[in-house]
């Protein structure tokens, strides 16, 4: 019989598994909403779908570069335990093969992506939710391209706690563009420099500056020098060419890279979970930690 589009709706409402499994599940049992039902519960991908309301916020952040292309990608799990589960990091590694060498242009376009093994990459990672039993989610990825003459600096902090892909623009000096990532780990700049930070940012903060200065009671006369020497300190927080190098703090990062005869084109910083709502302990980990307190 013909599969619907309402059809493929409605058992993707009752499993929450993806459209193209969905589909697939109705052809193999001839539209039987029953009996595609069990279909995808036996391939696991219905188990996969039941956590979708659990929070994934643990996981790993890895690079892949090949030649003058580079990958940085977050997988999520659900905890910390599973991340460093050997499944879970054969699917981050796999997830970076294809990313790098299909080049999708969003996570949507990824996830509907199909890999060397024939399967999308959703049936992909519900395959391993399956075997791994937690809720599992390719949160974000970036693809970065150089040329010859430039080099890629790729830091994992904490076995992938923390990803940082650096591009350093006319040098190659590979060792030089990982020091920066690891700079980049540790203080987290916003900018590469100050022309990328907006005239409204930059207005916003010296408003607040000068009303700092002029609520500590500091004459309105020397308020504007007081907050363009603030402002100094402002982009020495947020641009990392203006920061002190974590490696010799007498030299700003900028001043470093130049002296390697190259400029920092862009940093990609990934920090598993930034944004995440985390899960609240539950009571028997509140118990524990009164216990130990």
């Amino acid at each position: 019989m013909a599969i619907t589009a309402q059809m493929v709706k409605e058992l993707r409402e009752k499993t929450g598994a993806g459209m193209m499994d969905c589909k697939k599940a109705l052809q193999e049992v001839d539209g039987d909403m029953e009996k595609a039902i069990d279909f995808l519960r036996e391939k696991g991908i219905a188990k996969a779908a039941k956590k979708g309301d659990r929070i994934a916020a643990e996981g790993l952040a890895t690079i892949k570069v090949d030649g003058n292309e580079a990958v940085i990608l977050e997988v999520n799990s659900e905890t910390d335990f599973v991340a460093k589960n050997e499944g879970f990091q054969t699917l981050v590694q796999e997830l970076a093969d294809h990313l790098l060498s299909t080049k999708p242009a969003s996570i949507e376009e990824a996830v509907a992506g199909t890999m060397s093994n024939g399967a999308t990459v959703e049936t992909h990672i519900n395959s391993a939710i399956a075997k791994i039993g937690e809720k599992l989610t390719l949160r974000r990825f970036e693809i970065k391209t150089k040329t010859d003459n430039d080099a890629f600096g790729a830091y994992l902090h904490m076995g992938g706690r923390i990803g940082v892909l650096t591009v350093l623009e006319g040098t190659t000096d590979e060792e030089a563009a990982k020091d920066v990532s690891m700079h980049i780990a540790a203080l987290n700049p916003k900018y590469v420099s100050r022309d990328e930070v907006s005239a409204e940012e930059v207005e916003r903060e010296r408003q607040v500056l000068k009303q700092q200065a002029l609520n500590e009671g500091k004459p309105e006369k020397i308020v504007e020098k007081m907050v363009e020497g603030r402002l100094s300190k402002y982009f020495e927080d947020v641009c990392v060419n203006d920061q002190a190098f974590v490696k010799n703090p007498d030299e700003k990062v900028g001043k470093f890279v130049a002296s390697k005869g190259g400029k920092i084109r862009e940093f990609v910083r990934f920090e598993v979970g930034e944004g995440i709502e985390k899960r609240e302990d539950n009571f028997a980990e509140e118990v524990m930690n009164q216990v130990k307190k």
